[in-house]
């Protein structure tokens, strides 16, 4: 209706927090360095009343920040969906290659000289956004916002880079916009899935970061985009580590090497050093240990469970079979919710088949851990079952929430009976379907 040059996105539960950002967004957009390539500039998305220790690990300073800043040494950080200035002409081809709209008003050249509650104005507004327009037209493909993947954001910016386009990423210390964050379990996971499922639509599609991406922007950036778009996978080897080494801890069966075995220090070596690097990234960006414990924790969560049905739901979606439509992430304020969540307590509450696996794994790791205690008190070999004792330990150290929801606590955020106690059975049926197996 203006046909502005620059266009702010945001999110609408997000305002602006500092009256300085179009002067700093200018700064960059007026560089003659880089002003012919520069597509957007990108700020982190941030968040006020997040609780102390961040118990959903809602932050995703990895996402918004440190992979960013990063990402920013190269063609610049990916598009998140809100907090980004863009060039008006960046959504009409590359750099070098401009692509005109069917409807000549539309281009970024045109010059409106009318005042937008003119009729002609107001009549166009209405024709472009009519649902049906865009059909039969570039929109989507080659101008615009780009269609196809559930990650609307990080697929258009990975596009706008493949075709030449440039970012930059603005991190100053005032927030220069704030918006919500979910505040219930399944909420967090039930946008996640979502995610989950739209990388996976641009991981297996033409424009995939791992061969489209990595001839149209090189390797190092095409990686940096593949990071992000095998997240879902993650839910592979996260189930696999929360479930087959306790079952066979329970029937006694040692899979790892032994505490005097070679294999056993490279073990130790992986598991301290990936997490000791984790941790120093996250304080090294004004992170708290507590805050990196709740990041860690929140990442084995969703890899049994927004990650897991992410990509079950994907795989269901192209064997035709039919699936849960879009969710909306909820952002509504209930009042003793919010008191909970405040009070770092995790909200259940709402009976969701994504919090089955989940206390599922819960119930196993303890009752393994248990059962290896007890085993090693009569004579089982404890230098052959170490690993499997310790991720067991781990694992249940990481899962105190959900053992609290199970059964000791009477609000309503608890974990719903029903949820517990199909659980219970799923738990059961794993054990015994694998002691049967170990038996044949």
């Amino acid at each position: 209706m203006t046909n502005a040059p620059i266009i702010l996105n945001l999110d609408c539960d997000m305002y602006s927090n500092d009256p300085q950002t179009p002067h700093r967004m200018l700064c960059y957009f007026y560089d003659p360095k880089i002003r012919s390539k520069l597509g957007y500039v990108q700020f982190p998305q941030r968040f006020h009343g997040l609780n102390k220790d961040d118990i959903y690990a809602s932050e995703y300073k990895r996402l918004y920040i440190c992979n960013p800043v990063g990402m920013d040494g190269f063609a610049g950080p990916s598009y998140i969906g809100t907090g980004c200035f863009f060039l008006r002409r960046v959504f009409f081809g590359g750099p070098s290659s401009f692509v005109n709209p069917e409807i000549p008003e539309l281009s970024p050249e045109h010059a409106v000289d009318k005042p937008i509650q003119a009729k002609s104005v107001l009549a166009l507004a209405h024709h472009v956004a009519d649902c049906k327009y865009e059909n039969e037209t570039n929109w989507g493909s080659k101008l615009g916002f780009r269609y196809g993947s559930l990650v609307e954001d990080y697929y258009t910016g990975y596009r706008l880079q493949c075709e030449g386009w440039m970012s930059v990423f603005c991190h100053p210390k005032r927030p220069a916009f704030l918006g919500d964050v979910p505040i219930t379990l399944n909420d967090v996971l039930s946008q996640n899935k979502r995610w989950s499922m739209g990388l996976l639509q641009v991981t297996f599609s033409k424009y995939s970061p791992v061969t489209f991406g990595a001839r149209a922007m090189g390797p190092v950036m095409g990686l940096c985009y593949a990071h992000y778009a095998f997240w879902p996978i993650w839910s592979i080897p996260i189930t696999i580590y929360g479930f087959l080494p306790q079952i066979a801890l329970l029937n006694g069966v040692s899979i790892f090497p032994k505490v005097s075995d070679t294999w056993f220090f490279v073990y130790t070596f992986l598991f301290i050093g990936a997490y000791v690097q984790d941790c120093l990234d996250f304080i090294f960006f004004q992170g708290t240990f507590r805050r990196w414990w709740s990041d860690q924790r929140m990442w084995l969560i969703r890899g049994v469970t927004s990650y897991l049905f992410g990509l079950i739901e994907f795989v269901s979606k192209c064997l035709g079979i039919a699936t849960h439509g879009f969710n909306v992430t909820s952002k509504v304020v209930d009042d003793e919710q919010a008191k909970r969540y405040d009070q770092g307590t995790f909200e259940f509450g709402v009976h969701s088949p994504m919090f089955v696996p989940l206390a599922a794994a819960a119930i196993i790791n303890l009752i393994a851990l248990i059962r290896g205690l007890i085993g090693v008190f009569r004579g089982w070999n404890l230098e052959g079952l170490f690993v499997q004792m310790f991720i067991s330990g781990f694992v249940v150290l990481n899962c105190w929430p959900v053992y609290e929801a199970m059964v000791l606590r009477s609000d309503k955020g608890r974990m719903p009976t029903k949820t517990t106690m199909v659980s219970i059975f799923v738990a059961w049926a794993l054990y015994a379907i694998a002691s049967l197996i170990l038996k044949m």
